[in-house]
């Protein structure tokens, strides 16, 4: 079996991690390994949304394409050869918030602040999305989109509000081509090979 270490772009550096089991989730990694806090545990089980990250990866024509991923059930070796994104990617310590962040404090859209950095992520993968595509959602796309992520404090107006009026904001740099770049020259590396957790053997919730 190929032991090398799982590669893949984390701010915007390739990592190298030898993970002590399979199934080392990637909400573990962030927030004990690299203190990257921002990505929150919720329920641990994919539901509420509050570990949400962002995950690009190659399609089959050499293309970026970001996704909303659950952390917690996202398991490390998964990432090899992909990119991942966190909260603290979108805006430094000291200013200015990404527009996404903006968006959510001008339009009220968070009160305890628990899951707002999972609805940030979604909401920048959704932003990506359609500023690759030339379009802006519906209301109710916003909605769907936002479908795995609890909120319960504020509802989901404020949100949804916030969610429009960031097409509104000045775009932020990301520099797609770059990403592309980078995980196309990580493609090159050897496959890696490891066990695959057993469905079996995992036990019920």
């Amino acid at each position: 079996m190929d032991t090398r270490p799982i590669r893949f772009l984390h701010r915007g550096q390739v990592v190298e991690v030898t993970p002590d089991r399979s199934t080392r989730s990637v909400l573990d990694w962030l927030r004990e390994d690299v203190r990257c806090t921002g990505t929150k545990e919720g329920c641990a089980e994919g539901d509420c949304g509050a570990c949400t990250v962002v995950v690009g990866a190659l399609d089959g024509h050499g293309r970026l394409q970001l996704r909303s991923e659950n952390a917690c059930i996202r398991f490390l070796p998964q990432l090899d050869g992909k990119a991942l994104y966190t909260v603290e990617d979108l805006s430094p310590p000291q200013g200015p918030l990404h527009p996404v962040q903006q968006a959510l404090v001008d339009g009220h859209g968070s009160q305890c602040g628990f899951c707002t950095p999972g609805f940030v992520m979604t909401l920048w993968a959704c932003q990506q999305h359609h500023a690759a595509a030339g379009t802006k959602p519906t209301r109710q796309q916003l909605a769907d989109e936002l479908s795995g992520n609890l909120c319960r404090c504020t509802g989901y107006r404020h949100i949804l509000d916030a969610g429009e009026r960031m097409f509104d904001l000045p775009a932020a740099r990301f520099d797609r081509a770059a990403v592309t770049a980078a995980l196309k020259e990580l493609a090159q590396a050897p496959a890696l090979a490891y066990s695959a957790p057993n469905p079996a053997a995992s036990p019920a919730r």
